[in-house]
């Protein structure tokens, strides 16, 4: 069984996270990570290398670019037992990113707020967190995903016993992550449903972040 190598995580919901990456720290997994959980993880001593420094290119765009870089997706999406995709990770320098911890920004506690405006709920539509989940649980044979930190102790307890996580694990969080961008992206569906380009101030120049 492949031994996991390195972690990504960046997320919205920090509970347990130091805890978890000072674990994997421990185990010589490299921890990659973006703005906030960086810092978070950084001042509670952890090394971390940061997402822009991994790929040489920055965030940017207010932060709507973090993470989509092929250096990321190639390291989450490539088949370790694919002898192709092998040869490619090493001719473009792809390194495999083995964990992925990821939860999405707070839409629904977003547009609850009364005076939530259309473009505050097109902010809050997270773009790079789906697109983190989707590929991970979409490669789940060789990617370990995570947007629950309830599930943080049961990825520790068979990293320690063996260096990785059983197939059987690794598919059942896949799965985790299908139900929740289906319900995210219902979400978005419903909220933008109830609005009127006809009435919002948002499609007169009248509203915007």
């Amino acid at each position: 069984m492949r031994r996991v190598e390195r972690a990504l995580i960046s997320l919205t919901d920090k509970s347990g996270c130091e805890e978890f990456a000072s674990t994997l720290a421990a185990m010589g997994i490299e921890i990659l990570s973006t703005g906030g959980t960086a810092q978070k993880l950084r001042a509670g001593g952890l090394t971390v290398t940061d997402v822009s420094a991994f790929t040489g290119f920055p965030e940017m765009l207010d932060g709507r670019v973090k993470t989509l870089h092929p250096l990321v997706h190639g390291g989450i999406l490539n088949q370790r037992d694919n002898a192709e995709h092998r040869e490619q990770c090493q001719r473009h320098g792809i390194k495999p990113i083995d964990i992925v911890a990821v939860n999405l920004y707070a839409f629904a506690r977003t547009v609850a707020a009364p005076n939530c405006t259309l473009a505050d709920a097109i902010e809050n539509i997270d773009i790079g967190g789906p697109t983190l989940l989707r590929a991970s649980a979409k490669n789940f044979h060789d990617v370990t995903v995570i947007v629950d930190p309830a599930d943080y102790p049961q990825v520790v307890a068979e990293l320690q016993a063996q260096g990785n996580t059983t197939l059987a694990t690794r598919f059942r969080l896949a799965r985790k992550v299908f139900e929740l961008t289906a319900a995210y992206d219902a979400a978005i569906a419903q909220w933008l449903r109830g609005i009127d380009p006809d009435a919002n101030p948002y499609f007169t120049g009248a509203q915007h972040a």
